[in-house]
C-alpha cells in the first residue's frame, strides 16, 4: 500500500492576484503578478527552481496547447514546464504535479501555477460553450447551472427537505460567502448582501437564484513547495506542509444508472476524502479540520458537500448551514475568504486559490478574515466536470509539526 506523502513537502511560498474582470491584464501578466508575490515570499531565485506546471481549465485562447507562456512569462530556466487540464480541478492538479516532483526527489523546488483569462473568452456560463467534437454530442443539453440545479432537486427528494427549507439553507451559504468576501481585498465581489436580497434575486435554474451562482473570473494563483529539509537550511520556520493530496474521478458508475447513484452527491468527493483522511492520520474530521474551502461553483454545490467530506451526517447539512455550523465563527468555517462565489472563479487558479487561504490562515497572515482560533489542519476541495462525471481533488495541508 502506497505510504503517501504527509509532510514530505513544504510550501516555501505562494501569491495570488486580485481575481475579477482584470480586463489591464493578459494571461501573462497575471501569471508574473502571482509568481511575484509568491517567489517573494520563497525568498529565492528564479534560477533555484527545478520544474514548473500550469494548470489551465478552458482558455486555449489566451494560454495555448503548452507550457510555453509560463516558462516565457516568468523567464525560466529553461526548465520542463508542464501544462495541465483537469476542468475545475486544473489548479489542484498542477499543485499535484509539483508536489509529487519534489516528494519524489526528481525535484528540489518546484512551482505550481494555476491561470485563466475567462473574461475575454466571451465565456459567461450561458449558453454552453463548446469543448471539441465528442462534448458536443454529448454536452450540448446541459449548463452548469442547470445541472447542478438538478443536484438539489435529487438532494431534496433524497431527504425529503421541502423546498422552503433548502432555499434558505443555499440562500445561507450565499449570504455567509459575501459577509465573508467583504473581509477580502483580493476578491471579485465585495459587498455583503442580505437573506431577502439572495432569496428574491431572479431565477437561473430552480432554484439556483441569481445570487446562488459563482461569477466568471480572471486571475492566477501560485505555489512554489520544496521539502521541509531545504526549507529549514533556508531559515524557514513555521512550515506549512502537505498532509494529504488525493485526486478521484468518476468512472461512469453514476451513468450506469444500475449502480444506485441518486443525484444527490459528488461520489468522487467521498472516494478522494476518505483517502484524503487516511494519508493524513486523520480519523475524526469534524474534531480535526480547523478550516475548509470547497468547490462552490453554486451554492448547492457547498451543502452537499459538507456531507461528502464527512462533516455532515447524510442528509443534514442544511440543518447545519442553517445553524451557522460553516459560518466564519462557526464549528468549521467556510470559504471565509469568500469562495468561488465572492472571491471568484477563473478556472485554472481556483484550486491552488484555496490553498493560498489555507496557508495564509495557518501562519496567522490573513488579514480582517485571519481565524481567531490558531488552524491546525485546512481542507481545500477542488471539483471538475458534472455532477454524473466529475473528477475531485483535495489537499489538506497543516503546520509541520501539527
Amino acid at each position: 500500500m502506497a505510504k503517501g506523502i504527509k509532510d514530505k513537502v513544504a510550501i516555501l511560498g505562494m501569491g495570488c492576484t486580485r481575481f475579477g474582470e482584470r480586463w489591464d491584464m493578459d494571461a501573462d501578466n497575471l501569471m508574473v503578478e502571482a509568481f511575484e508575490e509568491a517567489i517573494v515570499d520563497a525568498g529565492i531565485e528564479v534560477s533555484q527552481i527545478d520544474a514548473a506546471w500550469m494548470g489551465v481549465g478552458f482558455d486555449a485562447m489566451n494560454i495555448g496547447p503548452s507550457g510555453l507562456p509560463l516558462s516565457i512569462a516568468l523567464r525560466l530556466p529553461n526548465i520542463g514546464v508542464t501544462k495541465v487540464e483537469n476542468y475545475c480541478a486544473s489548479g489542484t492538479e498542477s499543485f499535484r504535479g509539483a508536489v509529487y516532483a519534489v516528494a519524489s526527489g526528481a525535484a528540489d523546488i518546484a512551482l505550481a501555477m494555476g491561470v485563466e483569462k475567462l473574461k475575454d473568452t466571451g465565456y459567461g456560463g450561458l449558453p454552453v460553450r463548446t469543448r471539441g467534437t465528442t462534448f458536443d454530442m454529448v454536452g450540448v443539453t446541459g449548463s452548469a447551472p442547470g445541472n447542478f440545479a438538478q443536484v438539489a432537486s435529487a438532494y431534496r427528494a433524497a431527504h425529503n427537505v421541502s423546498r422552503d427549507d433548502l432555499k434558505r439553507a443555499i440562500a445561507h451559504v450565499s449570504v455567509k460567502s459575501h459577509a465573508n468576501g467583504a473581509k477580502n481585498p483580493k476578491a471579485h465581489l465585495r459587498k455583503a448582501v442580505d437573506m431577502d436580497t439572495v432569496l428574491n434575486a431572479p431565477m437561473i435554474a430552480e432554484p439556483l437564484g441569481l445570487f446562488d451562482c459563482c461569477g466568471v473570473s480572471d486571475g492566477a494563483a501560485c505555489a512554489i513547495v520544496t521539502t521541509p529539509e531545504i526549507a529549514r537550511a533556508m531559515g524557514k520556520t513555521d512550515l506549512v506542509t502537505i498532509k494529504a493530496l488525493q485526486i478521484a474521478g468518476s468512472n461512469g458508475w453514476e451513468l450506469q444508472h444500475a449502480g444506485g447513484w441518486n443525484g444527490a452527491y459528488f461520489h468522487p468527493t467521498r472516494v478522494a476524502a476518505k483517502r484524503a483522511y487516511d494519508e493524513a492520520g486523520i480519523t475524526n474530521p469534524r474534531e480535526q479540520l480547523s478550516l475548509t474551502e470547497v468547490h462552490d461553483c453554486f451554492s448547492i454545490t457547498e451543502l452537499v458537500t459538507m456531507e461528502d467530506l464527512f462533516l455532515s451526517d447524510e442528509g443534514q447539512a442544511w440543518r447545519d448551514v442553517l445553524n451557522g455550523d460553516f459560518d466564519a465563527d462557526g464549528r468549521i468555517p467556510c470559504q471565509i475568504d469568500g469562495g468561488l462565489k465572492c472571491f471568484g472563479h477563473p478556472i485554472g487558479a481556483s484550486g491552488l486559490r484555496m490553498i493560498y487561504e489555507n496557508y495564509l490562515q495557518l501562519l496567522g497572515r490573513a488579514g480582517d478574515r485571519q481565524r481567531s482560533t490558531p488552524p491546525r489542519l485546512a481542507l481545500s476541495h477542488n471539483l471538475g466536470g458534472m455532477p454524473s462525471q466529475n473528477v475531485s481533488a483535495i489537499a489538506i495541508v497543516g503546520l509541520a509539526d501539527g
